[in-house]
């Protein structure tokens, strides 16, 4: 799949994957003023315009990344396994479905999503994915 920053600067491709998670963490609605709703595209991602890239440490096991001429949000990376979690956004295609939700207890109420979804909790999450005693 083919991706691109606002400024094109940065340009990027992933594999073929057409499902959306969204999280609902304090960590991304402060990074885009909303839930991060990104595509899981495993590790293999190639990207060209590496130079404009600017990468913050949001955790000690994660890294999120933004194009640093127009400041498009590029990736949530975990730093274990090097898998991508990309702003469904940037994709030049809109073919996806909303498959998953994440940290569901900390959605504030002023929106929803009408997709049924597999949801999971702050706790439930960190259960399975995150290092003893870490957030996003």
């Amino acid at each position: 799949m083919q991706a691109h920053c606002l400024c094109g600067a940065v340009r990027f491709t992933s594999p073929d994957t057409r499902e959306i998670g969204a999280c609902h963490c304090g960590f991304c609605r402060r990074w885009g003023g909303g839930p991060l709703l990104a595509v899981h595209c495993g590790a293999d991602v190639q990207f060209t315009g590496q130079e404009h890239i600017s990468v913050y440490a949001s955790s000690e096991w994660a890294e999120r990344a933004f194009c640093r001429h127009c400041g498009t949000h590029l990736f949530y990376k975990l730093l274990a396994t090097g898998e991508y979690f990309v702003p469904a956004g940037v994709f030049e295609s809109d073919d996806f479905a909303l498959t998953s939700q994440i940290y569901v207890d900390n959605k504030p109420g002023y929106y929803d999503f009408a997709n049924e979804t597999t949801m999971l909790t702050e706790q439930q999450f960190l259960a399975q994915f995150a290092p003893p005693g870490e957030g996003g």
